[in-house]
């Protein structure tokens, strides 16, 4: 069987930098299980993984465009060292949640003044091309019926299902009001 649209695929990855550094690996983990063709995973991956079948082992070199997008400026942003309730020294690299209307969203402080800081809304892998090493596992057919359980039981901030944040590590997407999370 061939990795097609609405099959349930499982894979192990490596995903590197340009520079070679491992910035996150199923290694030791269970296989990342994602449905082909849902946008469940960046699309210039999700394309080149289609056609596979188990055993297949290959290398994917996904540009920025395709994978988190280019940095958009326009979510670079001053704001006052006050406007940082509850932390006691705003420094460059620490990351906040802002609370938006559509959900929090993370803030990574990118340089900080004496009385502002830089931060950034940027997916922290905007702008990077996305290395790739991936090993097919498994794939499966789905129904219509089990791609609907699947795709309602993710945290993914829509509405009318449960939040199930933290239960595997995940942090909250702040998309529910019945979360219990605390962040």
């Amino acid at each position: 069987m061939k990795i097609a649209k609405n099959t349930l695929v499982s894979m192990n990855y490596t995903l590197t930098s340009d520079e070679g550094e491992v910035i996150d690996s199923s290694t030791g983990r269970e296989p990342l299980e994602y449905i082909q063709g849902q946008g469940m995973i960046v699309p210039g991956l999700e394309k080149e993984m289609e056609g596979h079948s188990v055993g297949d082992k290959f290398k994917v070199k996904v540009s920025p465009a395709e994978g988190y997008g280019e940095i958009n400026e326009a979510l670079l942003q001053e704001v006052p060292l006050n406007a940082f309730q509850g932390a006691e020294k705003v420094e460059a690299g620490m990351m906040f949640y802002a609370q938006t209307p559509g959900g929090q969203i993370p803030l990574t402080v990118r340089k900080v003044t004496d009385t502002h800081a830089t931060v950034d809304a940027n997916h922290a892998l905007a702008g990077k091309n996305l290395n790739f090493e991936i090993e097919v596992v498994g794939i499966k057919p789905l129904t219509d019926e089990e791609i609907d359980a699947m795709l309602n039981s993710h945290c993914c901030g829509g509405e009318g299902h449960d939040c199930s944040c933290h239960e595997d590590g995940e942090e909250c997407c702040g998309g529910h009001d019945d979360c219990d999370c605390k962040h």
